[in-house]
């Protein structure tokens, strides 16, 4: 076992993140496979010293005063002629037993260079899927990291047939599917997007990550990732409210009586809701002042409508007045705009012309 095959642990460890203990282990136990299938016993033991760049393989047999397994069993006089049939071949008979007494462990280095081809194909196989396994393991461990999280992604295959996207996590590829795109939104190989991870498992061949671009927590993460005063909390998101590809409400609320919450999602001129309006592909955004008081925060909810007066009729009920020419724009195309309100505020909405 030479410095190269140690200098690639190393590799795998620093580029595929495979820990070398754990390698290390795997190559063991490909090794004492492979001997045990060759020499027929299960008495095998291997010893691999990163340190030395060494591999030692050894054999253990109890030593008996008559023998009843030949595979684990061995007398002294066969000790004496096995050692004497070593030294006359020229080959240097390491021992790691010293003791020579009935009923003591005798243990000698095994010689690998003998050992079949077909026993090396086989520790090659149990090393390689050693090598996947990690892989997998970390790949499952990072995405559980990441789950709930925002993850920034290159689009590496498009499948026109189905409308799939495959995507570059910087862990390992993931499937972005079709009803989980932004409507309308067209994506090209070598294209960054962001996605927002929903559930993670581990499957046969590696981990099974959900992604989507129209849960609506990806918009509450891209307005963290532009603004300072909601990582700081100074400012929260109360509530969103979002029909990916077409418009999303979302509710801010300051806790610190010098910052305006709205000022602060919006940016100088915009700069910092123009940032995410353009990553999901000009999806319309109102950010409005949440509120205690349920009329005032339904009177902002319906922006960009202009709303007279609100009044509570029930149990999160209310009732919005709005000028006739305010009426189609508080009501939206096809309701739109009523319904993101009431799912931003939890509140039955009612909007009436004066």
């Amino acid at each position: 076992m030479n410095k190269e095959f140690f200098e690639a642990l190393d590799v795998l460890e620093r580029e595929r993140h495979i820990p070398k203990a754990y390698m290390i282990e795997k190559v063991e136990a490909a090794i004492a496979t492979a001997c045990r299938r060759e020499l027929g016993t299960t008495s095998i033991t291997v010893v691999i010293n990163p340190e030395k760049y060494d591999m030692k393989v050894y054999r253990k047999y109890k030593i008996v005063a008559e023998v009843e397994d030949p595979a684990t069993e061995i007398t002294k006089e066969q000790i004496e002629a096995l050692e004497a049939q070593k030294k006359a071949e020229g080959v240097k008979h390491k021992v790691r037993s010293r003791r020579r007494s009935i009923g003591s462990d005798y243990e000698y280095e095994l010689q690998t260079k003998e050992f079949r081809r077909l026993s090396a194909q086989s520790a090659k196989q149990v090393i390689i899927q050693g090598i996947r396994e990690a892989e997998r393991n970390y790949q499952v461990r990072e995405y559980e990291d990441k789950k709930g999280e925002m993850l920034s992604c290159i689009v590496s295959k498009v499948e026109d047939s189905t409308g799939i996207v495959v995507v570059d996590t910087g862990i390992s590829n993931a499937v972005l599917p079709k009803n989980e795109q932004i409507p309308g939104e067209v994506l090209s190989v070598g294209d960054r997007i962001k996605v927002f991870a929903t559930q993670v498992s581990s499957g046969d061949k590696g981990p099974l990550v959900s992604l989507t671009r129209v849960h609506p927590t990806l918009v509450k993460r891209l307005f963290e990732a532009e603004v300072p005063e909601l990582s700081e909390g100074s400012v929260t998101i109360r509530s969103i409210s979002r029909e990916a590809g077409s418009r999303t409400k979302i509710s801010v609320e300051s806790r610190d009586p010098e910052v305006d919450a709205v000022g602060a999602c919006i940016g100088a001129r915009g700069a910092r809701i123009n940032a995410v309006v353009n990553e999901l592909n000009g999806e319309k955004i109102d950010v409005v002042p949440y509120s205690d008081d349920l009329c005032e925060y339904v009177k902002s909810a319906l922006s960009p409508a202009t709303v007279k007066s609100v009044e509570l009729v029930g149990e999160r009920q209310a009732r919005a007045i709005v000028a006739p020419d305010q009426l189609s724009l508080a009501i939206g195309k096809m309701g739109q705009n009523a319904r993101l309100a009431a799912r931003l505020t939890g509140c039955k909405i009612d909007i009436k012309s004066e």
